[in-house]
């Protein structure tokens, strides 16, 4: 696969694909990332800072990430623009550059989804876990769709969202190509 420029917010945490997030947007150069992303109708990339800070001098960046597509915006109470994005498709950073206006844009290669995977026996009671914790937390998960609750992919990005793991440990899995060594990931920091 080609490589594709992308803009990068940096943030301290982590956007897994499918998860929603809202950010707040005041600085100049991410101002300039949304309006470029809404004339393009293209995303922008969220990468954990591993070192530095939100706003200020660019920020040191963790080199997987993911695609942020924004689904809704609007205006704070404080005045600032708001954002609801939802986590697209991962990605790895190849090169990055800093523009004139301290705006991060990375050379990415983006990861290969690969193809829906039945949840393996072993990893069986991590459903039932899911199931568990949406029920619990009255996300937006509750009407989701029953097959997807045998989609290790699924089950595996929802889990690594939705249980209190540190931000570390959700980059972890963010970095796992394979949805079955996620789980088993899953499964070890569960016990």
């Amino acid at each position: 696969m080609a490589n594709e420029s992308l803009s990068l917010f940096p943030l301290h945490t982590v956007l897994l694909p499918g998860a929603s997030l809202g950010l707040r947007v005041f600085e100049a150069r991410y101002l300039d990332l949304v309006r470029d992303c809404g004339r393009s109708g293209r995303g922008f990339g969220v990468c954990m800072i591993i070192k530095g800070e939100e706003v200020g001098a660019p920020a040191t960046a963790a080199a997987f990430g993911t695609e942020a597509v924004i689904e809704d915006f609007g205006q704070g109470d404080d005045g600032l623009l708001t954002l609801r994005v939802r986590g697209a498709r991962r990605f790895h950073v190849e090169r990055a550059r800093v523009r004139d206006n301290g705006l991060q844009v990375a050379d990415v290669r983006w990861c290969e989804a690969g193809a829906a995977e039945p949840v393996r026996p072993e990893h069986g009671l991590l459903s039932v876990l899911l199931e568990s914790l949406i029920e619990k937390s009255g996300s937006e998960y509750a009407h989701a769709d029953r097959a997807l609750f045998d989609d290790a992919a699924w089950v595996g990005w929802r889990l690594a969202e939705l249980l209190p793991l540190h931000d570390a440990q959700r980059q972890e899995l963010l970095q796992l190509d394979d949805p079955h060594a996620r789980l088993d990931r899953i499964l070890a920091l569960v016990s």
